[in-house]
């Protein structure tokens, strides 16, 4: 899966059903290749410009399940990294 196709899938808390909003970034692991989380922008952020708000890194053992149109993660936002 390419970085565009993540970028079209939106991520939902299955935990809170709260929409977190769409992947902006990835994080990889430099030794094995492997993708180590996955980058949202914060809900206040409009093109990573405006708002004060930092992003939600959330691991990859986090995702459930990814489907066609969302990314399903179960976790508790206030545990997640903003970084």
């Amino acid at each position: 899966m390419r970085l565009s196709e993540f970028r079209c899938k939106e991520v939902i808390n299955a935990c809170t059903c709260k929409r977190l909003g769409h992947v902006e970034d990835l994080e990889f692991d430099d030794k094995n290749g492997r993708i180590c989380s996955i980058v949202i922008p914060s809900q206040g952020r409009c093109f990573g410009l405006f708002g004060k708000e930092e992003d939600y890194v959330i691991p990859y053992s986090c995702i459930r399940q990814i489907g066609e149109d969302i990314i399903l993660v179960e976790t508790d936002e206030n545990l997640v990294t903003r970084g």
